[in-house]
């Protein structure tokens, strides 16, 4: 009986140690307790043309545009042109009511003609001041002749002496006076000339060739203007065979963009067509707009969006089909409409690139929360990207990684990366990674936040379909 149970327990016993055994090795073979692979999605690093771009919206506007606004003010007597009309350099566009204007020039001509004969009657007076020197000259002489041969006494000498002397200064006199008329003739002249010139302005020309663009004014309409500030805008004149984009860049793309940049234009009104223009930048604005606009909504933030203008030439080249083929074959661009620019920064040919997906940044707190390590103590990170030492806090620089598949197995690759493609979707990677490698381009989150190095990875079934 007792061999009988002996031999029971050495059979549990040896059952016992087949099962351990038999865990042990599925373990290992990873039959049982094993991790489960991550679906990803995969690419290869492969080699092609990069196009960088800033991209920007903004407002179709004449390179050239001048307003028109009064120097005068009255009221609007005749109109001659409409919206929409050609008009040449030089060409009568608009009459304001002159009247008021005629009469001042009237009142200021009577002023010239009244200083001139006040003009003529000095030079007069200078003449008979001439003959009044004379006449005394040859009276002071007669009796100084007499005086000396004691004929008359000194007292008439005197007499004649004093009056010699007063038809001089008389004569001074006269032409002081005759200076002061012509004076006055030339102040008259001149109040008749800026008379004459608000006569003038009355009559409203056109300073270019071009399109009227803009009327805003009616006839009968009164409107105000004056020399020293603008008054009220009547019209525009546009040259509208020049036409340019306006957008605002963000301060962080301006640096990348240059003068003569080349640049892709959609216009809105041409998107259904699908058809785009080319451009040029012709001007970078040195100076932000204003103090730009708040992400938040309040003046007062620091977190605004600076923005600097960016003129874009739109090519003549790039629509001359749509010029000829439109009615009158003019002008297929309306001042005011929307458009979408792609200014091209830079290009590269046959560089390795991956998609930009697959190209995340981690830190060393990025990697310790994935691993679940959320315990933080005196001297390790305190917040995302940043660690404390000596009680000074440092910013840490993340780093630009990309992972590869290797064999099913997510390694981690630190990258150098150069432009991006945002068309293409696509990034330069500079160094890292050889061309035909094999590596892990999405799903996002687990690219961005949730892959470690070394994780099992295996190819989405989608992907496996395709």
């Amino acid at each position: 009986m007792k061999n009988k149970s002996n031999r029971i327990w050495w059979i549990l016993l040896a059952i016992v140690a087949v099962l351990l055994i038999g865990l042990f090795v599925a373990k290992k073979a990873g039959w049982i307790n094993s991790e489960k692979p991550t679906e990803v999605e995969l690419a290869k690093v492969t080699k092609s043309n990069l196009v960088e771009t800033v991209s920007a919206s903004g407002k179709i506007q004449p390179e050239i545009e001048v307003k028109i606004t009064p120097d005068v003010p009255g009221e609007i007597i005749a109109l001659y042109v409409k919206e929409g009309d050609s008009v040449k350099m030089g060409q009568l566009l608009l009459k304001i009511q002159p009247e008021n204007y005629v009469s001042v020039v009237d009142r200021f001509r009577a002023g010239v003609n009244q200083s001139k004969a006040t003009a003529e009657q000095s030079k007069a007076a200078i003449s008979r001041a001439e003959s009044q020197v004379l006449r005394a000259q040859m009276e002071y002489n007669r009796q100084k002749k007499l005086l000396d041969e004691k004929v008359i006494s000194q007292a008439e000498f005197e007499t004649s002496e004093a009056n010699m002397k007063i038809a001089r200064q008389d004569l001074q006199a006269a032409k002081a006076s005759y200076e002061a008329a012509n004076f006055g003739i030339r102040s008259a002249e001149a109040a008749l000339k800026d008379a004459a010139e608000n006569l003038r302005k009355t009559n409203i020309y056109a300073p270019m060739n071009g399109i009227v663009s803009k009327l805003a004014v009616e006839l009968g309409e009164r409107v105000v203007g004056t020399s020293q500030m603008a008054g009220t805008e009547m019209l525009r004149i546009a040259n509208l065979n020049n036409m340019e984009v306006r957008v605002n860049v963000n301060e962080n793309d301006i640096i990348r963009v240059a003068l003569k940049d080349t640049v892709i234009v959609d216009v809105d009104a041409y998107s259904s067509a699908g058809k785009k223009f080319k451009g040029i930048v012709t001007q970078i604005a040195n100076t932000a707009n204003g103090t730009g606009s708040s992400l938040t909504g309040s003046s007062n933030s620091t977190e605004s969006v600076t923005e600097f203008e960016v003129r874009i030439k739109i090519l003549p080249s790039s629509y001359r089909e749509l010029v000829t083929s439109a009615p009158g074959g003019r002008y297929p661009f309306k001042p005011g409409m929307t458009a979408t620019v792609d200014i091209i920064s830079d290009t590269k040919n046959q560089v390795l690139a991956v998609p930009i997906s697959a190209v995340t940044t981690r830190t060393t707190k990025n990697e310790s929360e994935t691993e679940g390590e959320d315990k933080k103590e005196d001297g390790d990170e305190n917040q995302i990207g940043f660690s404390k030492k000596d009680g000074i806090e440092k910013k840490e620089k993340p780093k630009e990684i990309v992972f590869i598949n290797d064999k099913g197995v997510a390694k981690k690759r630190e990258v150098t990366t150069g432009i991006t493609d945002t068309q293409a979707g696509t990034i330069e990677i500079i160094s890292g990674l050889k061309a035909g490698e094999e590596i892990i381009t999405g799903p996002f989150l687990e690219v961005s936040k949730k892959l470690k190095d070394g994780d099992k990875v295996i190819l989405r079934k989608e992907e496996v379909k395709k």
